[in-house]
């Protein structure tokens, strides 16, 4: 973890002063988990969760909210202001400042989506096929959801279908016992002359 923190580090910015790095992957994948320490690695760097921009409503029609109340701020060196999603209330609350740091991690399904590559520094891929990714998030929410993972998982197939991101992955993580193995992702390892054209169901690699 800590030497993935230091190669994020070195990487020029990418988002106006900020190295923007998306941690991407199936719902229930451990994406929340792994920002954190991952984040812990990089001195608390600022995680902004996908969940926080994502409403019932729009589960995965936020692009705009986000280009508009983080990403542009950002690229020109300025505090974000978004305002997070209470998904019980279903409202968005008062706006939280989101200030440039030299890393802020965007953690959700959906961050390496095409409209937000270009602003970021690595894309990361929780390698966790979807099955058992959803499987581990039901059974993490419980039966009160049930309703809304089965309109989750119909959402979320239809997005990836449409707009990948484990193609474009620069590396691939997984939960390996205690720690984590990060290796080459797609996007490093396809040649320039090279078509990308599998999906996001990995198998699993340890």
């Amino acid at each position: 973890m800590h030497d993935l923190a230091s190669r994020l580090r070195r990487l020029p910015p990418s988002c106006g002063p900020v190295r923007l790095v998306g941690v991407d992957g199936h719902a229930g994948s451990g994406k929340s988990t792994f920002a954190a320490q991952l984040a812990r690695a990089l001195d608390d760097a600022p995680v902004l969760h996908l969940d926080d921009i994502a409403s019932h409503d729009e589960l995965f029609g936020w692009t705009e909210r986000l280009l508009t109340q983080v990403i542009t701020p950002l690229a020109h060196g300025g505090t974000a202001h978004y305002t997070p999603y209470d998904w019980r209330a279903r409202r968005f609350g008062p706006a939280l400042p989101l200030p440039p740091a030299p890393v802020i991690l965007v953690e959700g399904v959906g961050a390496g989506r095409r409209a937000l590559r270009p602003y970021l520094a690595r894309l990361l891929w929780l390698e966790l096929p979807r099955e058992a990714s959803w499987s581990r998030g039901r059974a993490r929410d419980g039966e009160e959801q049930r309703e809304f993972w089965d309109g989750w998982v119909r959402a979320e197939e239809r997005h990836f279908a449409d707009d990948p991101s484990r193609p474009f992955a620069d590396l691939l993580v997984q939960q390996c016992g205690k720690g984590y193995e990060v290796i080459p992702g797609p996007a490093g390892t396809v040649g320039p002359n090279q078509s990308i054209t599998h999906g996001d169901d990995p198998s699993a690699m340890c």
